[in-house]
């Protein structure tokens, strides 16, 4: 066996081993590497303080299960060792640790299934549109109409596939045959939310991914969706937020968005409305800038490349059958 296929079997012990992200055995496997870590936690010979963070039963067995999952998906397992690893990019996770603890720190591979490169996605210019899931039809409409414009003009759209603002984001950019990317707080193969598994399709085959840092067979949970946001954060050079409330996933992607240095913009709403508190909130405390328009966003994420040209209106009745 190759080393990079031990290593590549030994982060996806680890990562059945233990829920992302633990500091601890991030720093384990930075000593000592990751195949000799899975082994010290597989023979359970690790420092106590990191077999007290690994789940005791956990094997070999289901680790090539899992592997062989995602290959019968078309999918793969992308890991620091490899060409395609972001590694720039996922550096500057190290260093939300102190700030967010378990919320923080790179990943140790991610399961991808599609077509969309890792590193080519972190290199180019993309956006990350994000939002309520209780979204109005006023925030449904604008995420679909700047995702389209934006998918448009080559911009890769990166959601996290859950209904409301970022099932708009991703339909709106598959409207204009523009590449989609859904990082998911469960496996590639889980097919959550249930609603949207006609989207995840349409995502994978229309030349987007599914990306996950959790092996096949992971169900959703509330604590996941919390920390994929560092990834959606991290591996887009801008963010956007079109609908939030003050305590929401979305407002939480734009603050680590804001951490990792990274352009946050948000879209102003009603002052009535409290999907929209949490982007008003985000204005006024500096973290995002106010955008209005496609041609605020791209002043943004492309250095003002297309900025000065008026892209094309979409009208409300055209919006829907977009949608």
């Amino acid at each position: 066996m190759s080393d990079s296929a031990d290593a590549r079997r030994a982060r996806a012990f680890l990562q059945h081993a233990a829920e992302p992200t633990t500091p601890v055995i991030a720093h384990y496997i930075a000593d000592i590497g990751p195949v000799d870590a899975a082994h010290h936690v597989a023979e359970r010979t690790a420092p106590t303080e990191i077999l007290n963070k690994c789940r005791p039963h956990v094997s070999w067995r289901s680790v090539d299960t899992s592997l062989q999952t995602a290959a019968d998906l078309g999918g793969r397992f992308v890991i620091p060792e490899d060409d395609e690893w972001p590694a720039d990019v996922f550096a500057g996770l190290s260093t939300l640790d102190a700030d967010s603890g378990a919320l923080g720190g790179p990943p140790l591979g991610l399961w991808v299934q599609g077509d969309v490169r890792l590193d080519e996605l972190a290199a180019a210019p993309s956006i990350a549109i994000g939002g309520s899931r209780a979204a109005t039809a006023y925030g449904e409409h604008y995420a679909a109409d700047l995702a389209y414009e934006l998918a448009a003009r080559g911009v890769p759209v990166v959601s996290g596939a859950a209904y409301g603002i970022d099932g708009a984001a991703h339909r709106g950019a598959l409207s204009a045959d523009g590449v989609t990317v859904a990082v998911l707080g469960c496996a590639i193969d889980v097919g959550y939310p249930a609603g949207h598994i006609s989207l995840l399709n349409r995502i994978v085959s229309n030349r987007g991914a599914l990306v996950s840092e959790y092996p096949p067979g992971t169900p959703p949970a509330r604590h996941r969706f919390l920390v994929r946001n560092r990834l959606i954060a991290a591996l887009t050079t801008t963010t956007l937020i079109v609908e939030a409330g003050r305590r929401s996933g979305a407002h939480h992607t734009a603050r680590l968005a804001g951490k990792l240095g990274r352009p946050v913009l948000a879209l102003p709403g009603p002052v009535s409305s409290s999907t929209s508190a949490g982007c008003h909130q985000l204005i006024q405390d500096s973290t995002a800038r106010l955008i209005t328009s496609t041609n605020d966003v791209l002043a943004v994420i492309k250095d003002g490349d297309d900025a000065g040209t008026e892209p094309e209106t979409a009208h409300p009745a055209d919006e829907a059958g977009r949608r």
